[in-house]
């Protein structure tokens, strides 16, 4: 019971966070897409940004203070607010946001996900996307695109014109390039090559590196662990959720695949995909090797 009033506490908090800086930040981004000045634009991505931080901030320090996981941070990184990244991480749960939060807020610029279309319609918080200018993903299925193909490559195209809005403003893309979160039944449904980690998707990294890898720093490397098993959000907020590993790391971005061109060379695709692929295995073995090390499966 102690924890379920706890539960409900947070999310209290986090919702009358929330709702005091959603105003502001829409009003922004209003005046961002009324004024068609691109410093005005870009002093407004800006201030978005600023404001979506100081709300995170404020959700970390609710968490903190009501929550007592135990957040482990391995790996060293040299990071900045000042320079541009590319974030790609493993994906499980809900809870694997907080965790960018507590790792990443207020020491790298704010973060730009890419979003299922549908979480546009979630109150408040869809409002809040749609002014930091997060790109909506719709996945297709087969059949519609057999019947649609020029709708093939319109995520793409999202990703591009996402990217371009970043150019000059310090950002941190994040992307979660199995696409959805892993569990063993999707991986044996795609027949997933890695133990612990789904198929990467290439396209949508390629674009982000090709539309603003010149300004992009470096590649964060992020792995989310749970030694307990893999939660839901609500066992986190109801203090369930013991301990959290996050491994990172950090290494430059390879020119190579700011220049090329993913769509129309099929050369330098499946270059590309080869690197994220081999990436993807030494990432399932650190992933292998730290579950070993906490006594996982």
């Amino acid at each position: 019971m102690l924890n379920t009033l706890r539960g409900i506490l947070v999310l209290f908090l986090i919702t009358l966070i929330t709702l005091i800086g959603i105003g502001p930040m829409v009003l922004v981004a209003l005046f961002k897409v009324a004024i068609p000045n691109a410093a005005f634009r870009r002093w407004c991505a800006r201030l978005v940004m600023l404001i979506a931080e100081t709300w995170a901030e404020g959700c970390r320090g609710i968490i903190a203070l009501l929550i007592n996981t135990e957040w482990e941070v391995r790996g060293n990184m040299d990071i900045n607010q000042e320079n541009s990244y590319l974030l790609l991480s493993n994906h499980q749960s809900w809870v694997d946001i907080a965790a960018l939060v507590q790792v990443f807020n207020g020491r790298v610029p704010y973060y730009k996900f890419f979003l299922k279309q549908e979480l546009i319609w979630v109150p408040l918080l869809g409002l809040a996307f749609w002014a930091l200018d997060y790109p909506f993903m719709k996945r297709y299925s087969r059949e519609y695109l057999e019947k649609h193909p020029e709708m093939k490559n319109r995520d793409l195209e999202a990703t591009r014109e996402a990217c371009e809005k970043c150019r000059g403003i310090p950002v941190t893309v994040v992307n979660f390039p199995e696409g959805t979160r892993f569990t063993p039944a999707k991986a044996q449904q795609q027949d997933s090559p890695y133990r612990h980690l789904l198929r990467p998707k290439a396209g949508g990294i390629s674009f982000v590196m090709a539309s603003i890898g010149d300004q992009i720093h470096s590649v964060l490397d992020v792995s989310m662990i749970y030694p307990e098993g893999v939660p839901g959000f609500w066992d986190f907020l109801t203090n369930k959720v013991k301990r959290v590993v996050v491994e990172a790391h950090q290494f430059p971005l390879d020119q190579q695949w700011v220049r090329g061109d993913y769509r129309n060379d099929p050369e330098f695709r499946a270059e590309f995909q080869q690197w994220l692929s081999g990436f993807w295995h030494e990432k399932d073995q650190r992933i292998s090797e730290i579950r070993t090390e906490l006594g996982m499966k």
